[in-house]
């Protein structure tokens, strides 16, 4: 029977190769993943996939939306 990772715990594998170097064997090994599912996870959450392109995409809009915001309430007061 194949176990179930939440999408967090993924995210969180995929950081570990991603942005602190880990291999992805030993990430892999010591989470207990396939190597194989390890690399499928990085392709969907990884920098490169559409998944994480949206999340910047949604970080520099809200970025811009607290810095109008910022403006328009110095202009308030």
């Amino acid at each position: 029977m194949s176990q179930r990772f939440t999408e967090e715990f993924k995210i969180q594998a995929v950081k570990q190769v991603t942005d602190q170097g880990y291999s992805v064997a030993s990430v892999s090994e010591r989470l207990g993943v396939t190597s194989s599912s390890l690399y499928n996870w990085i392709k969907t959450y990884g920098p490169d996939s559409e998944e994480h392109r949206q999340s910047q995409e949604q970080s520099d809009r809200i970025k811009q939306l607290e810095r109008e915001l910022k403006r328009v309430t110095m202009e308030r007061v």
